[in-house]
């Protein structure tokens, strides 16, 4: 990376170099500004980085999957010029069954694994269910590319936001915009108890509306959260499941070096300790080096927490807005689980194909439910819902030669465990494997080495408040025109000059890069 000169002025100075603020630099130094990214860690990436975690295994240590990246962004940022490759595409989804009975899940069919009736009926619903989701979806998907509104202004943008918002629900008709408003707030176990009647496929399609969130299938709202996956995956061209050649650091690297060659410079263990103001304007920042750098702009991509609270400090912000960030709802409920393994594991009635796609352990609506009752407690799940994958079998460059690599997000893990993780790691890992192993027999006996990422972790290495990854939680009362709070919702802040661009500003969180962007372009006062 390019290093700044010292004592330099910028336009803009970037606080983060999570994907985010790659991004948001990017367009920023390609509108014609000076632009510095600043990175506390050694690389730069965030949670989007690759790590060996035992000697000879490389995993994606926090997010492992590209999810939800524009195929437009990547083009337009020409990052496969800069890198960017990728070892799979399209990758499926496995609904995992003690029985050898798995359940795979396409984009418009689903092979059920038993010939009964009741597995007949829910593969002819399945493409009826699938159709009406992404006409909701649809209809949402532009407001993650928007600024969002205020609302009780007189400003004619805002009120083209909220009339281009009420005519994409419009447009859906009067029988799909009845069921937009009936289900929108209501919760998927209801949803999907209409549709559908093998539990293994409910808790599958449950699984999507829970991830990463603070939500059973029996939460309101956890629909909206489901459709909101399904928005993101239509920016990503109706393929949002790819795993990039070397992990997501690879990503990351190109993200950076795209950035580099719109301009900007970027630099890495470079901890921001302060945002300093001037005047009720930002002036520029201070390192934990005690260096001072000069910009008239400070866009920041860490969480709206750390951002108010600790860099920029309470004292130059009003107590109501002090209040509302210091109630966001921001602690994780997911951990990270990676292991090192000698050989390939089998899962029953799994394909060798498809273990290179996504294979997920949530038997049953109620399973789910009954994972996430304990988190209510600051208990860990005793039989916890796990999204699994082997990314060594798209890409065996991750492991020694003839070795795997098995990564797993799991549900649910509180931030704020009650015994604490010194005392709970090794149980939760140990019920973890157990699990796994339930559907994977002989798994143990391949274990080299693993590794377990609680949200303490996540918050700890990643410098993410409360260890949440898309930084505050995402459900109703946080999203869109309220997010992260009222009052910094249009990637402004009350601070003249301070800007956000992370997941904890609209749209929130994944492997996205659209708040980068949003956020890039109201510095530069493009219409978004």
């Amino acid at each position: 990376m390019v290093a700044a000169a010292g004592g330099a002025r910028y336009d803009c100075i970037v606080v983060g170099g999570g994907h985010n603020g790659l991004v948001c630099a990017a367009y920023l130094a390609r509108g014609g500004r000076s632009v510095l990214v600043l990175e506390a860690a050694n690389e730069v990436g965030g949670a989007a980085v690759t790590r060996e975690f035992a000697p000879g295994f490389r995993v994606s240590a926090c997010a492992h999957l590209l999810h939800s990246m524009s195929g437009a962004m990547i083009r337009d940022l020409q990052l496969e010029n800069h890198g960017l490759e990728f070892a799979a595409r399209h990758m499926q989804t496995v609904a995992l069954s003690t029985d050898g009975a798995p359940i795979a899940l396409g984009a418009t069919a689903v092979t059920m694994g038993t010939g009964t009736a009741e597995s007949g009926a829910d593969a002819a619903a399945y493409p009826g269910y699938v159709e009406l989701l992404n006409r909701l979806a649809q209809a949402l998907r532009p407001m993650l590319d928007s600024v969002p509104p205020r609302l009780g202004t007189d400003s004619w943008a805002d009120k083209r936001a909220l009339l281009q918002l009420g005519w994409q629900i419009r447009r859906l008709g009067r029988q799909d915009m009845r069921e937009l408003l009936r289900i929108g707030g209501m919760n998927v176990y209801d949803l999907l108890k209409e549709h559908f009647n093998s539990p293994l496929l409910q808790g599958a399609l449950g699984f999507d509306a829970v991830l990463g969130s603070n939500f059973g299938p029996r939460s309101p709202g956890s629909v909206f959260t489901l459709l909101y996956r399904l928005a993101a995956a239509f920016e990503a061209g109706g393929a949002p499941l790819s795993q990039p050649a070397g992990g997501l650091g690879s990503l990351s690297r190109a993200l950076a070096a795209a950035a580099v060659a719109a301009g900007a410079e970027v630099r890495t263990n470079s901890a921001v300790q302060r945002i300093t103001v001037h005047k009720h304007r930002t002036s520029g920042v201070q390192l934990a080096s005690g260096e001072t750098i000069v910009a008239d702009t400070v866009i920041s991509n860490v969480d709206p927490q750390a951002t108010f609270l600790r860099l920029l400090g309470p004292e130059y912000l009003d107590a109501g807005f002090t209040r509302r960030v210091s109630h966001l709802r921001t602690r994780g409920l997911t951990a990270k689980l990676h292991l090192a393994l000698e050989d390939l594991p089998r899962f029953a009635g799994v394909s060798a194909d498809a273990l290179g796609g996504r294979l997920l352990i949530a038997p049953s609506l109620e399973y789910l439910e009954r994972a996430f009752n304990h988190s209510k407690y600051g208990e860990f799940s005793s039989a916890p819902a796990i999204e699994i994958t082997l990314p060594t079998v798209n890409d065996p460059t991750l492991a020694p030669s003839g070795k795997h690599v098995l990564s797993a997000v799991v549900q649910y893990a509180p931030y704020a465990l009650k015994e604490g993780w010194d005392q709970g790691r090794q149980q939760f890992t140990d019920i973890v494997v157990d699990t796994i192993k339930r559907y994977s027999p002989g798994l143990n006996d391949s274990i080299i080495s693993a590794q377990l990422l609680t949200p303490e972790d996540i918050e700890r290495e990643f410098r993410i408040t409360g260890g949440h990854w898309h930084h505050a939680e995402l459900a109703l009362d946080q999203f869109f025109m309220m997010r992260p709070v009222p009052g910094a919702a249009q990637y402004q802040t009350p601070v003249d000059g301070l800007y956000l661009c992370g997941a904890g500003c609209h749209p929130g969180g994944g492997v996205m890069g659209t708040a980068g962007r949003n956020a890039a372009r109201q510095v530069l006062g493009e219409a978004a």
